[in-house]
């Protein structure tokens, strides 16, 4: 899979690192909600904790934006259930912009709504989580949204696998351009660099990124579909 690699990415993988937020595991893999098995994970939450490091990786998430789509056409930036609503407002207070956030499903009395906060109909929000693994989820907060009458052409993860087979395509094909800071190539050149692993978990995760799907299914997870 052809994933660019951002300059800030680095940056963001040390702070991930810093905060003890990177997990390896490669003798008892994890098994990510998209069914992947994997020996690495990323506790993105932990940020919330960390107010130094928290504004630093927001910094360079409004950065990446502003350097690779237009933050000018964005009319609010809405936050995915449940994690990616502190990012969500995190980003829209230094842009200045409103903020929404988007239910996982119609709350089911009430309203009945699945989009929080003020939208006017033909709003341009961007889409804000933690991370992303296969872009799947995604979807589900992007059809919210557009059923509510947004539109929807940006998504923004702090940190994008970008390991998994049509990750990327899957938004693509919905319209959706993903942005994002750190991929675990990133988080692997820093954590070699500082030695904050052992060699055979190092090995272990690069094993995993030479192939992953094939690693998946060798360790209990799901294949290619």
């Amino acid at each position: 899979m052809n994933v660019k690699r951002n300059p800030a990415g680095l940056e963001a993988a040390k702070i991930l690192l810093d905060i003890e937020a990177v997990n390896f595991r490669p003798e008892e893999p994890y098994i990510l909600t998209a069914g992947w098995a994997s020996p690495v994970y990323i506790d993105c939450r932990k940020l919330i904790s960390f107010p130094a490091e928290r504004t630093r990786m927001m910094e360079l998430a409004v950065e990446t934006l502003e350097g690779n789509s237009d933050m000018s056409a964005v009319d609010a930036v809405a936050g995915g259930e449940t994690a990616g609503i502190p990012y969500s407002a995190w980003i829209a207070h230094l842009t200045g912009k409103p903020m929404l956030y988007v239910r996982k499903k119609p709350k089911g009395f009430g309203r009945n709504a699945q989009i929080e906060g003020h939208m006017p109909e033909g709003s341009h929000v961007l889409l804000v989580e933690d991370l992303a693994t296969d872009g799947g989820s995604k979807i589900n907060f992007v059809n919210a949204l557009r059923n509510a009458g947004a539109t929807v052409s940006d998504a923004f993860v702090v940190f994008f696998y970008g390991a998994f087979p049509g990750a990327l395509d899957t938004l693509e094909k919905e319209g959706v351009t993903m942005h994002y800071l750190a991929t675990w190539q990133d988080v692997l050149e820093i954590a070699e660099e500082r030695q904050a692993f052992s060699p055979q978990a190092i090995q272990g995760v690069k094993d995993f990124l030479g192939d992953p799907v094939g690693w998946s299914v060798a360790h209990g997870g799901k294949g290619a579909d």
